[in-house]
This record gives C-alpha cells, sequence and structure tokens, in this order.
C-alpha cells in the first residue's frame, strides 16, 4: 500500500527556508513583533538576550524565522560549544553598542547644526560612530544671528529633518528667541544652558575643581584661561588638549548628552 505524507499545504504556500544564524555575542539583530534591535549578549535554555544602545534588556524565544538580520528574515541557533555566559558587547564612545564591520550609511538629507567649530568637533568625537551608521552629517554654524535663514534655505521636511544644538539656551535670552522663530514640526532647536560647549566637559575630566566664573562683558575663554593660569592667547591650542581628554560620553555633563541623543532620533525617526 502507497503511503501518503499528511502534509497537504500546496509547495507555493510552503515557507521558504530561511538561514541559521549562530547567535553569537555582539550579533545585532531586530524581533520584527515588538520592533526591538539589539545585540546579542547571551544565549541559553532556548532563549536569547539582546541589549539595545540604550543598555535595556529584553529575552526572546529561539523560534523559527523569528528575526531580522540586515533586514532578512532569519532563524537564530545557539552557538555550538557555547557555554550561554553573558558578554558584553563593545561599545561606542557616545555608550551606544559598536557594529563590528559596519559600513557608513548613506548621507540622510536630514541634517544636525551645531553652533561652532568647538561643539561639531565635541560632538564628532563623542557620536561620530553612531552618525556615520544612521548617514547624519553635522555642521556648524559659527552662531545662532543667521539660524532663520539657514532654516528657510534648508527647508525642513518629512524627508529632511534638522536639528540644532545652541549653546546657553535659556528662556528670555536672544537665543531662546531665535529657536522659537524657527522650530517646527520638522525641525528642532534644543540647547543646553553653558556659556560655551567648553563647559559641557566635567571639571572632574580635565582635573580641576570647577569652571572658573568669567565677569559679564569680558570673554569667556579668555577669561577661563587667565583664571585657571591656561595660555590665553591661543584658546584653540587650549580646547585641542580639553578634546584630547574626553574619552567618552562619561566626560560630558548630562545636560548635553540628553540634547544631542534628543537630535540625533529626532532628525532619523521614520
Amino acid at each position: 500500500m502507497r503511503q501518503y505524507s499528511a502534509d497537504l499545504t500546496p509547495p507555493w504556500k510552503k515557507p521558504k527556508p530561511v538561514p541559521e544564524v549562530p547567535a553569537e555575542p555582539g550579533l545585532v539583530v531586530e524581533e520584527p513583533g515588538t520592533g526591538f534591535c539589539g545585540a546579542v549578549i547571551r544565549c541559553e535554555a532556548g532563549t536569547v538576550t539582546l541589549e539595545d544602545r540604550f543598555g535595556k534588556h529584553r529575552v526572546f524565544p529561539l523560534e523559527p524565522r523569528g528575526f531580522l538580520l540586515e533586514g532578512r528574515v532569519v532563524t537564530l541557533v545557539k552557538p555550538s560549544g557555547a557555554p550561554g555566559a553573558s558578554v558584553r558587547p563593545t561599545r561606542t564612545a557616545s555608550g551606544s553598542l559598536a557594529v563590528p564591520g559596519a559600513r557608513a550609511r548613506v548621507a540622510r538629507a536630514g541634517r544636525i547644526y551645531v553652533e561652532g567649530r568647538h561643539d561639531a568637533e565635541l560632538v564628532e568625537k563623542v557620536w561620530g560612530d553612531d552618525l556615520r551608521i544612521e548617514g547624519v552629517v553635522v555642521e556648524y554654524l559659527e552662531g545662532v544671528d543667521d539660524l532663520p535663514s539657514i532654516v528657510a534655505e534648508f527647508a525642513p521636511g518629512p524627508d529632511a529633518r534638522l536639528g540644532v544644538l545652541v549653546d546657553h539656551l535659556l528662556p528670555g535670552t536672544k537665543e531662546w528667541r531665535i529657536a522659537q522663530e524657527v522650530t517646527s514640526e520638522h525641525a528642532l532647536v534644543v540647547g543646553h544652558p553653558y556659556i560655551d560647549i567648553w563647559e559641557a566637559v566635567k571639571p572632574s575630566s580635565l582635573g580641576i575643581e570647577a569652571w572658573p566664573r568669567v565677569p559679564h562683558g569680558q570673554d569667556w575663554k579668555t577669561g577661563v584661561c587667565r583664571a585657571l593660569g591656561w595660555p590665553s592667547e591661543n584658546t584653540g591650542a587650549v580646547w585641542q588638549a580639553i578634546l584630547k581628554r574626553v574619552g567618552s560620553y562619561k566626560d560630558l555633563e548630562p545636560e548635553l548628552l540628553g540634547r544631542v541623543e534628543e537630535l540625533i532620533d529626532f532628525v532619523t525617526a521614520p
């Protein structure tokens, strides 16, 4: 007697096979049901633990066709001989998960503007890896007076969002009034409370007790250098020395960290 298969599913309706990928530590995948994207830090007992760029952990079952890898459906499997121990992925200077071998994304139409060259150099040093993966370009303004005309020329829209980081953004100031003028659904202006981006570097990272107070009307950088015994005739060189002491986000004040992360999220939002 001929034996028949109990599977009556037509061949064209059967799901196509997908690759099986070992859940090696550091592998970045997405769980499509929740949209959670993170790096593998543990794989054991039929589950995988992912950690996103903010350090949040989620545990998911190792189910067939359960994840996306670079946009492709895959089945994660436990690596052969894997002990199941937790391995923390390498992180970038901003604290985000590093993606080994990741290529820089083609630049987005959206941009982030910062107020000056020093601001741009600091953002590049701490967030540069993140920005290249996201395809975000940072440019600097040399002051905020021309911001309304720059925003008008840029013409922000749904596919070209504009984020702006402003120094000393306090209610009632000139900077605050300009920010209010140009803010819209597709243009976001945020700021930190510091007179200059130098002040966003933690004093402890520079070996000083605190940033000195500079009398009103005196150039802030020059006053700081004189008060600390730094060479006031070349503030550019002083800034480069400060920048060398910044190794990661841990050397920066949270008032700056939150604002930069907010801008990156804004310009990369779907």
